[in-house]
């Protein structure tokens, strides 16, 4: 099976904010708890839209800045196992894109990689542990 685009992953300074700006557009955002550091929506036909605070980013990727001029949203397709995207970020890499992030088992329960596109996109590849 391919990886198949399944999640759009937006970076915030401020959670409560950005999640009262999406739900004031009408997403179907679930209430959280003022600390949580990941939140996650379902979109209609089943993309999901996340979001990070930059105190998560950062406890993973210490040298992680906000972008200046862009990126603040990033291109997320989901794997089928996390061998899936240890061998994704293997073949991306060695094929001359730059690899932001190598293989990582995230502290929300996924095997998780960055790697930039053409563009400088951050593009993640991600499976569930379990």
């Amino acid at each position: 099976m391919a990886p198949r685009f399944d999640l759009i992953g937006l970076i915030t300074g401020d959670l409560a904010a950005s999640l009262a700006f999406y739900r004031r557009l009408g997403l179907d955002i679930p209430d959280t708890d003022p600390d949580t550091p990941h939140v996650e929506a379902r979109l209609p036909g089943g993309l999901r839209l996340a979001w990070d605070t930059v105190a998560t980013i950062t406890s993973f990727q210490p040298d992680w800045t906000p972008p200046r001029g862009g990126h603040r949203i990033a291109i997320a397709f989901r794997c089928d196992d996390p061998a899936e995207v240890d061998r994704l970020y293997a073949d991306l890499t060695t094929a001359g894109h730059p690899g932001a992030n190598p293989p990582w088992d995230a502290p929300w329960g996924q095997r998780y990689a960055v790697v930039l596109d053409p563009d400088g996109n951050h593009v993640d590849l991600f499976a569930p542990l379990s």
